[in-house]
């Protein structure tokens, strides 16, 4: 199979979704793979170390996308991409199609494979999200900081407090994987945290880790109204696999919130769980105000951790798209269950339950057509 990895090109995306390591490895299983020139510069990997690895190193993304049988990279692709697709192409990559009509409509009508790293499933578990949601949830206790200071628009507010001074209160709504890594930050940082989750045995989880030095709560409309309006640093990280986020910080909740405090919504590519975010914002341009509060709305944290993100990542995703390659998608859907979860369109279909459902597609069995 010819495999193809282009230069990301949303804004201010750094990452690479394969390592040289990687390369080797799926020219060793008999494959072409094609990198475009300066792929992994963001993270300071030269186009002779993937050339050294077996690659074939192109000029443009364009011939990337014309020449490969499966794309094989990091975010979804934009609007510009649209015109590569075609029936057969399979795209590997975080799709996030819940939130992208005009993504799911390109991938549908040119009959493009897409294969979502959020959907792969093993064990109950999202293992090439949860990477990325580690590292999500750490970095927007890092950003929700940032933006507190007073140079940055916030309330002027150091998060561990001092000798005499209370520490801020960080609340982090959601506590799974991203949850715990935003959890585990703010700890560390010696913040006031409140965790709020529907889950008991999450909540036990968390008390039994972190004792008294997180208040854990339910996570029912009450609480979340309670915690947020005294809340100087709001983490959302809130998530149902494939689906559209639901709001659960309503703007009624926002505007009880002092002037100055932070939301950060790590969830906002799946469309975000805070009701006031409706758009989502990039590293150039992160933040916008609304109600006296500095919301914090990009869809793509890890990119400014791209060296530890993409070194992650690739270690996740190698053994599926070698499978993938090695098999064809087909067999290789039949054969793994991991990689079946994953196919969120195929031959004209939407073939992901929870996608169908949210942006109102007819949805067919992945297994009425392999």
């Amino acid at each position: 199979m010819i495999i193809g990895i282009p230069k990301e090109i949303k804004d201010e995306e750094y990452r690479v979704s394969a390592l040289p390591s990687t390369v080797e490895q799926l020219v060793k299983n008999g494959h072409t793979v094609l990198v475009e020139k300066t792929a992994g510069e963001g993270i300071g990997i030269s186009s002779d170390e993937y050339k050294n690895a077996g690659a074939e190193i192109v000029e443009t993304g364009k011939e990337v996308w014309e020449r490969s049988e499966m794309i094989y990279k990091v975010k979804e692709p934009l609007l510009e991409e649209f015109k590569y697709f075609r029936e057969n192409l399979i795209i590997f990559c975080y799709l996030h199609l819940a939130a992208n009509e005009n993504l799911v409509k390109a991938l549908v009508e040119s009959k493009t494979v897409g294969i979502a790293y959020e959907t792969v499933e093993k064990n109950g578990a999202l293992p090439l999200l949860k990477p990325m949601s580690v590292i999500g949830g750490s970095m927007g206790i890092f950003n929700g900081l940032k933006y507190l200071e007073k140079t940055h628009g916030g309330k002027g507010k150091m998060i561990s407090g001092m000798p005499g001074v209370a520490p801020g209160h960080v609340v982090v709504i959601g506590a799974g994987v991203a949850g715990q890594g935003a959890i585990r930050t703010a700890v560390g940082l010696g913040a006031r945290v409140t965790a709020l989750d529907v889950s008991f045995d999450t909540l036990l989880d968390i008390q039994n880790i972190y004792g008294g030095a997180v208040e854990t709560m339910y996570s029912n409309p009450a609480n979340v109204m309670k915690s947020v309006k005294d809340a100087d640093i709001v983490v959302s990280t809130v998530l149902i696999p494939g689906y559209r986020a639901i709001n659960v910080v309503t703007e009624e909740m926002v505007k009880q919130m002092e002037p100055g405090s932070v939301i950060v919504d790590v969830s906002i590519d799946q469309g975000g769980a805070v009701e006031t975010m409706d758009h989502a914002t990039t590293h150039s341009d992160p933040v916008y105000i609304k109600h006296g509060i500095i919301h914090y709305a990009v869809a793509n944290i890890p990119g400014t951790v791209a060296e530890t993100a993409s070194v992650a990542l690739s270690n996740e995703t190698t053994r599926y798209a070698i499978e993938i390659a090695n098999k064809g998608w087909q067999q290789a859907a039949l054969d793994n269950y991991s990689i079946k979860s994953g196919i969120n369109t195929a031959e004209g279909y939407v073939t992901y339950k929870a996608v169908a459902e949210s942006v109102g597609y007819d949805y067919k069995k992945i297994e009425d057509i392999i």
